[in-house]
């Protein structure tokens, strides 16, 4: 049976990561846990031995409202089709502080309404083994759109296939074409070009 992790930061104070680690032991007891304080560098570090240099990629994300039977179904459907264990399917809850940012205030590609941020991520150790994942991936990614917010293309550093196109429908027209205003003051030769690019306007 697949085994399920959950990682649970908190950046409020220390009472308040307290309230919520006992309603997550009370609601879902875990085999086991672990809550210490850590500095803020070795909590990016804790995934980099399972993204190691070396291994072949490739992912593509989404947004989900929430975790209906519908899209449970896809979950359950698609994630025993993998065929590297070190594949894996990644929710980021997006609530509380994130839904009181203004939808225009940032250069976020994404709405503020609470959501999952949904990232489906095919690793393999040699390349020959990369073309099965990335069918899984993008099976599995067909299979979840129909049930995702916006054009679900989600978060834009969780996108593999950087189109203008696909840019510029994460982003939404009125916040593309204002990051594309900012882009012509900033970098009008368009230096900073890789990633998702935003042209100048």
């Amino acid at each position: 049976m697949p085994g399920y992790a959950l990682l649970l930061t908190g950046f409020g104070s220390a009472p308040q990561h307290a309230r919520l680690v006992t309603r997550i032991r009370e609601s879902v007891p875990p085999l086991f846990d672990l809550v210490a304080p850590m500095p803020y560098v070795d909590l990016q570090k804790m995934l980099d031995e399972a993204n190691a240099w070396g291994l072949y990629g490739y992912e593509k994300g989404t947004y989900v409202e929430d975790l209906s039977d519908p899209v449970i179904e896809v979950i359950t459907e698609h994630v025993p089709r993998k065929n590297s264990p070190m594949s894996a399917l990644l929710f980021y809850r997006l609530d509380g502080a994130y839904c009181q940012a203004g939808e225009d205030d940032t250069a976020f590609s994404g709405g503020r309404s609470p959501r999952y941020g949904t990232f489906i991520v095919g690793l393999a150790p040699d390349a020959g083994l990369l073309a099965a994942e990335r069918g899984w991936v993008g099976g599995f990614w067909d299979a979840l759109r129909p049930h995702a917010i916006g054009s679900g293309d989600g978060y834009i550093n969780g996108m593999t296939d950087l189109s203008d196109d696909r840019v510029r429908q994460a982003y939404g027209p009125a916040k593309y074409e204002r990051l594309a205003r900012i882009k012509a003051a900033y970098d009008p030769g368009n230096v900073f070009h890789l990633n998702a690019n935003i042209r100048p306007a």
